[in-house]
């Protein structure tokens, strides 16, 4: 009687495979040429600004494109294909390559021609200064004062 062991790990690593297969979007996935991909994006408030952070590792900066209008930011380039089919030793590679092209609409406008880009260790970082008008300013109101003002001339008309 021949004996199996039931291995749920790989198993679900079997089926994990399949699904990224039946649902992969890269139509050229096969020979990895031109295969699209969308780098992941970071965007936060810091209060005066918007920062917007995009991992593009391996990218030169001269193959990314920056796009900043005062609703949106587009970010497009292009990651190229490295022939590994050559080197000996590759066994698999799970790196995409191709173009790529992200399209980030904003909350509110911004001053475009003031942004700052940094881009070191892989991550590209935009500072987008809000404009005037969205950002959020603290007034202080004085209550005492509107009080008195708005009593006063009911006191008066209560008193003729």
């Amino acid at each position: 009687m021949l004996m199996r062991y039931w291995q749920p790990f790989t198993e679900i690593e079997t089926i994990r495979e399949q699904l990224d297969k039946a649902f992969d979007q890269r139509p050229a996935a096969r020979n990895n040429s031109e295969a699209a991909w969308r780098p992941a994006l970071e965007f936060a408030d810091a209060g005066d600004n918007f920062v917007l952070k995009a991992q593009l590792p391996g990218i030169d900066p001269k193959d990314i494109d920056v796009q900043v209008t005062r609703e949106a930011v587009s970010i497009s380039g292009e990651r190229r294909y490295e022939n590994t089919e050559e080197k000996p030793g590759y066994v698999r590679s799970e790196f995409r390559y191709g173009k790529f092209h992200r399209v980030l609409p904003l909350p509110a406008h911004i001053q475009n021609d003031s942004v700052q880009a940094e881009y070191k260790d892989g991550i590209l970082t935009l500072t987008l200064p809000k404009v005037t008008e969205a950002r959020n300013k603290v007034v202080k109101i004085n209550l005492a004062e509107i009080a008195e003002t708005s009593t006063t001339p009911a006191l008066e008309q209560a008193n003729q």
